[in-house]
């Protein structure tokens, strides 16, 4: 990247560690976001001082492509959005960090993408190669930026990548040594307007791979069967339903990997700690990238049986009169949410709704209906009015949806006065958070607090 001009758009944490990286390796770095310095404020300390970099904050992006050799887009700006076109026009290379960072790293590439599970499969992923005493980094869009590290990379680390479909749009060499997707399920749909169009973007993560790559799939999954098709890589399934012909799955009630006739026994199934059948599926695909890349089953066996789940993931949070408040704010998409619905096993009092992702929600709604723990439902957010009608015509009780508006507050009151002892208050909003909060990160942040600030009554 040595004396290459390089703009970057938008200076959320993944922008501003995209333009560390890039002055660190000796490339000019105009920097550019709507917002102004004043308002991005805090984000951008780590730019402080640095060489090479030139401020164009507050400016509109189309003035300021001239002379560019690259443009680095955050995983907000649509492939095709206007500026992505005039940028190639003029012929500049667009890009996104993923791609940037994993052009200057070094080490073994595992990445992880999927409609539902990747954050928990990707953490998960990462604590095995830790415990087999790899030095390993865990990044993507899981929270921490790939450029942070991606400079800092020697050839003997892992670096496991958690990868939205967002930022595989803009991917082009890409090139993971294991990748994974977890599921294909409707989602996004506002910004990828067709199934078909999502499913190829999730397709791109193993679109670069060669024959001395490998592929981790879904064995449940008819989309994903229908995809390895088109792999050039060495498929390798997991399933906690069946067998398969060569991957992860459970045997006599044990983790096995391998075939039905010839596989290394890792641990129980019941030796988790993460519940539900779709935290065991997450825990054999971890079980299988880590395996075929040579991690021992002792090692994986170890962290397997450690492991205790992420924040925000059907996370218990606190037991306050009785009842059980649990988090599940990383539930931004229906059939998220419906893992969680199956993960109830007391009465339940369930906070739904947020900014709409064009979705469609009658599936969750007939699961929460059909489910003889979900009691009440408590609305929110832009699509309050689309759960309502939706719980109403699969036959849900008029009289248990309540609405809160937009006062999130309200919403965790209106579901306390509604929860019995003995059961539970679950947020498990199935939409993404951005018409009330800047993430479900915040979202669950918030509810947690005001969790944790309840007083038990008298």
């Amino acid at each position: 990247m040595q004396g290459k001009r390089v703009m970057i758009l938008g200076m959320a944490r993944s922008g501003v560690a995209a333009a560390k990286l890039l002055s660190e390796k000796g490339a000019f770095v105009r920097i550019n976001d709507l917002k102004t310095r004043e308002q991005l404020g805090k984000a951008l300390e780590p730019l402080e001082g640095l060489a090479n970099i030139e401020w164009r904050l507050g400016e509109k992006p189309d003035e300021l492509l001239a002379g560019m050799d690259m443009l680095v887009i955050s995983p907000g700006v649509p492939i095709e959005s206007p500026i992505v076109k005039k940028a190639e026009s003029l012929g500049v290379e667009v890009i996104g960090e993923i791609e940037l960072s994993a052009r200057l790293s070094k080490g073994r590439l595992v990445a992880i993408s999927g409609t539902n599970g990747k954050t928990t499969t990707t953490t998960l992923t990462g604590e095995i190669f830790k415990a087999s005493g790899a030095n390993t980094y865990v990044v993507g869009n899981i929270g921490y930026p790939f450029a942070a590290v991606a400079g800092e990379t020697k050839e003997s680390d892992v670096v496991v990548c958690e990868v939205s479909s967002f930022q595989l749009e803009s991917v082009k060499d890409f090139h993971p040594h294991v990748a994974c997707l977890t599921n294909i399920r409707e989602d996004h749909l506002n910004r990828h307007h067709t199934m078909a169009c999502y499913i190829e973007n999730k397709a791109h993560i193993f679109r670069t791979q060669t024959e001395d790559d490998y592929l981790v799939l879904n064995y449940d999954d008819e989309t994903l069967i229908s995809l390895s098709k088109t792999a050039k890589s060495r498929v390798v399934w997991f399933t906690g339903k069946r067998i398969p012909p060569f991957g992860a799955f459970v045997l006599d009630g044990r983790i096995v990997f391998g075939t039905e006739n010839d596989h290394i026994d890792v641990c129980g199934a019941d030796e988790l700690l993460i519940p539900g059948p779709h935290n065991l599926d997450n825990a054999l695909a971890a079980t299988a990238m880590a395996l075929v890349s040579g991690v021992k089953a002792e090692d994986a066996a170890r962290a397997l049986r450690a492991f205790k789940g992420v924040e925000h993931r059907v996370e218990f949070v606190r037991e306050v009169d009785g009842v059980r408040y649990i988090d599940d704010s990383e539930g931004t998409n229906a059939d998220s949410t419906v893992k969680a619905v199956e993960t109830m096993k007391a009465p339940t009092v369930i906070i739904l709704g947020g900014s709409d992702k064009k979705n469609d929600f009658t599936e969750l709604c007939t699961a929460i209906k059909n489910s003889p723990y979900i009691a009440h439902a408590v609305l929110i957010g832009q699509t309050a009015r689309q759960f309502d009608e939706t719980l109403r015509r699969v036959g849900y009780p008029e009289g248990a949806i309540h609405h809160a508006g937009f006062d999130f507050n309200a919403a965790i009151d209106t579901a306390r006065s509604l929860a019995v002892p003995g059961g539970n208050v679950l947020l498990s909003p199935a939409c993404a958070s951005f018409d009330m909060f800047n993430n479900c990160e915040e979202r669950g942040d918030i509810f947690k607090d005001i969790v944790q600030k309840m007083t038990a009554r008298a």
